[in-house]
């Protein structure tokens, strides 16, 4: 996986995902700020009777970006207003990539009254260590964290915390950028953010909606960017609404040109590490594949294949691991590789099985309102293959582990856009994800009550799983102890129907990957007295409902954005129940027809056919938004539904 190395104060810059060489800087260095940065006044503390348990006092962001790297100045100021702000303020800390960055601290100060206590005292009590956040899942970045605990904090205190990270990106040809939010609660005391570059190192920047128009002035060379703001408060985002109308209050620049521009520097580096030595092992399973099959997509899903059941994942982001990906041979010689060693490792047997493929860097949480934002490589986090075959792409992702049934039963991934890597650069392209044409999860329910309405009944739950559901439910199969599982899943039913005892649990997995579960045992239906109808009824449940309303927004910034779906989703679920008698004088109750008020396609039907009362419903997400005029109409449609209800009815007597 590429490598963040996003700084995690407001103010700091989100630097490239790759990682370069730089010095090695395995200690902060203590020291002044450069002379470039102009260390400002902290406010005067303005009282209030809404003051939360922290204030803060002053937020300052400086940046510079050179050809020689980019230099970010951060400092914040904040009060201590309270005791339960207390437990939060304890510490600081500022992490940092030793290969490619330098950390100078500043100052780490408390401020009592006309006291002024030294917290840093030269690093006496700074505590550098290496903290990998992310081993559990398999990812090693090497990143270091300074930390310093604070002593003797008093409620009234003032903790003054400045310090500067220098970012290098030779490889890179030092490109970088920074990236700015308004997010904190209340209001600041003072806000300010610099950004300044050369003349000779132009920048594209751009502010979303919320963040204040900066003054634009050159100064000695330099083009500034400034915002200077007093009793700032940040802007609200939308509540629900898709990703790309909730960057509010956000500044970018970058010192890239353009997509292109990231597409090319990038590729002379998965070009090489996708270069198979004379005597690579690799070849042997080229010309494996190639004896198997001469069809193109059963030889792509074949290296698929190849790639996620042979090769484990494991990220090394430590020192030029960040950006580089690890040639071919050396991810198939140790069997591990991240998402840039598989892919070039899946780039080298599709080139050797005359399949057309090529890199595409993707965000895997980010992807929506891409095409929206300045070109920078830290946009994205994960790098892909995609594939050309008559026409068609297909997007494989060699980080994934059991896909089956062939390149046809994958489906393109959610990640909204993808930049192609390429020797003469490419721009975004959208990832067009339709929707689904099958139920990924399809449950039935079947009661036979045909002994009498008394009697035990038997029961079976049938479960179906397609697609990423199967995939994922089918490896966690895989690796637990069947008694667990078999523990797991009567547990998890009888949460819903505890008057079911399940006896038998069995699943398969076939060819294609769907998983198919069923489940037997006996249970006793309720069959409860309906006074007013002098009739017995089993009510089935107390309403599906259709899910949680959209909420309703304060006024803001996107304040009538469209609110975000599920998608994609196709669901479908049904019960049956075999009746007495074959059914003659029973009734049902429930909803029949079809609505989308919802911003989802819902169908459902209740009926008796053939002595077997059978409802049935059906969800589908066909669109990723619901338009903001449409909610009140959806919230409606909410409502209503959470009064349906299914429910058998008996003829009189019985």
């Amino acid at each position: 996986m590429f490598k963040s190395s996003a700084l995690a104060l407001p103010a700091a810059a989100v630097a490239a995902m790759w990682t370069g060489h730089a010095a090695a800087a395995d200690k902060p260095v203590y020291a002044a700020p450069v002379a470039w940065v102009d260390v400002a006044p902290i406010p005067a503390v303005q009282a209030g009777p809404e003051t939360p348990a922290t204030q803060v006092l002053l937020d300052d962001s400086q940046t510079r970006l050179e050809r020689s790297g980019g230099t970010f100045y951060s400092r914040r100021v904040v009060r201590i207003v309270k005791t339960e702000g207390l437990s939060g303020s304890g510490s600081r800390s500022v992490s940092w990539n030793p290969t490619a960055e330098t950390v100078t601290l500043h100052t780490l100060a408390i401020r009592r009254g006309d006291q002024v206590i030294d917290l840093l005292q030269g690093g006496k009590d700074v505590l550098v260590i290496r903290r990998e956040t992310n081993l559990e899942r398999a990812m090693l970045d090497g990143r270091l964290t300074a930390s310093i605990q604070i002593k003797d904090l008093q409620v009234g205190d003032v903790v003054d915390w400045a310090y500067t990270v220098h970012r290098t990106e030779p490889l890179l040809d030092n490109r970088g950028q920074t990236f700015e939010r308004m997010g904190w609660a209340g209001k600041i005391g003072r806000y300010r953010v610099r950004i300044e570059w050369p003349q000779d190192n132009p920048v594209i920047w751009k502010a979303s909606t919320g963040f204040p128009q900066p003054a634009v002035a050159k100064v000695d060379g330099f083009t500034r960017l400034n915002v200077d703001l007093t009793d700032a408060e940040a802007p609200k985002a939308p509540a629900g609404a898709p990703l790309r109308f909730l960057r509010v209050g956000e500044l970018q620049a970058s010192t890239y040109a353009d997509w292109a521009e990231i597409s090319r520097r990038m590729y002379p580096l998965y070009d090489k590490a996708a270069q198979l030595a004379p005597d690579s092992p690799v070849r042997a399973e080229i010309a494996r594949i190639a004896a198997q099959t001469k069809d193109p997509k059963e030889r792509a899903f074949a290296a698929l294949q190849l790639v996620e059941d042979k090769t484990r994942y494991l990220a090394l982001s430590m020192g030029d691991g960040g950006y580089r990906p690890a040639p071919a041979d050396e991810t198939w010689a140790r069997r591990f590789g991240d998402c840039k060693g598989k892919t070039v490792l899946l780039l080298a047997l599709l080139r050797g099985l005359g399949v057309g493929a090529e890199p595409a860097i993707v965000s895997t949480s980010g992807g929506d309102g891409m095409d929206e934002r300045v070109a920078a490589a830290g946009q994205f986090n994960h790098i892909i293959v995609r594939a050309r075959i008559d026409g068609k792409s297909y997007w494989l992702d060699g980080t994934r582990a059991g896909d089956k049934g062939g390149l046809d039963r994958l489906r393109p991934p959610g990640f909204r856009w993808a930049l192609p890597v390429r020797a003469k650069g490419a721009s975004l392209e959208p990832v067009e994800q339709p929707p689904l044409t099958e139920a990924q999860n399809d449950n039935r329910l079947h009661i036979d009550a045909s002994a009498g309405l008394d009697k035990p009944a038997q029961v079976r739950v049938d479960i179906l799983m397609r697609g990423d559901m199967a995939r994922g439910f089918s490896r966690s199969l895989e690796t637990a102890p069947k008694a667990d599982v078999e523990r797991g899943l009567k547990q998890t039913l009888s949460k819903s129907m505890s008057w079911i005892t399940l006896e038998t649990v069995e699943w398969k997995q076939a060819e294609s990957g769907d998983l198919s579960i069923t489940m037997t045992g006996t249970g006793a239906p309720e069959w409860r007295l309906n006074d007013d109808l002098g009739v017995r009824e089993l009510k089935l449940d107390e309403g599906e409902g259709s899910g949680a309303a959209f909420p309703r927004r304060q006024p803001g910034p996107n304040d009538t954005a469209p609110f975000a779906l599920r998608y994609p989703i196709f669901t479908r679920s049904s019960i049956e129940v075999v009746l007495p008698g074959k059914g003659e004088g029973f009734s049902v109750k429930g909803v029949n027809g079809e609505d989308a008020a919802t911003g989802y396609r819902v169908a459902k039907s209740a009926k008796v056919v053939d002595g077997v009362a059978r409802f049935e419903t059906e969800t589908r997400g066909e669109a990723r938004e619901l338009p903001f005029a449409q909610v009140d109409a959806a919230n409606a449609a909410i409502r209503k539904a959470a009064y349906d209800v299914r429910i058998v009815r008996a003829p009189k007597g019985l």
